[in-house]
């Protein structure tokens, strides 16, 4: 099949074919803050982990739901994907118990 328009020119040496970027190149690069999706930097850390927290079971209730209606190789891996949710839970609990002590 005959293509119309010729390949735009590739003048960026970061994406060029004949060279991958570096981790180097890849932190030097200045980022650009995207303000569509942020959380507000006055937030304290004690609220951050608690919204974590939050996130996190939400996240294993929504997985184990759908691993309930799976079948087969598909169900095992939401279970393990499910195991490490939880794992994340465990460690955002065990730092808030760190700041804040149970009594």
């Amino acid at each position: 099949m005959f293509k119309v328009t010729p390949n735009p020119p590739n003048n960026d040496p970061a994406i060029s074919s004949e060279r991958i970027p570096s981790a180097a190149d890849l932190q030097a690069t200045p980022r650009k803050l995207c303000s569509m999706f942020i959380v507000n930097p006055q937030l304290d850390t004690e609220t951050l982990l608690a919204h974590a927290c939050e996130s996190l079971a939400s996240a294993n209730v929504m997985t184990m739901d759908l691993a309930d209606r799976t079948q087969g190789s598909s169900r095992n891996t939401l279970l393990g994907i499910a195991q490490v949710i939880m794992l994340g839970e465990l460690a955002v609990n065990r730092a808030l118990d760190r700041i804040d002590p149970p009594e």
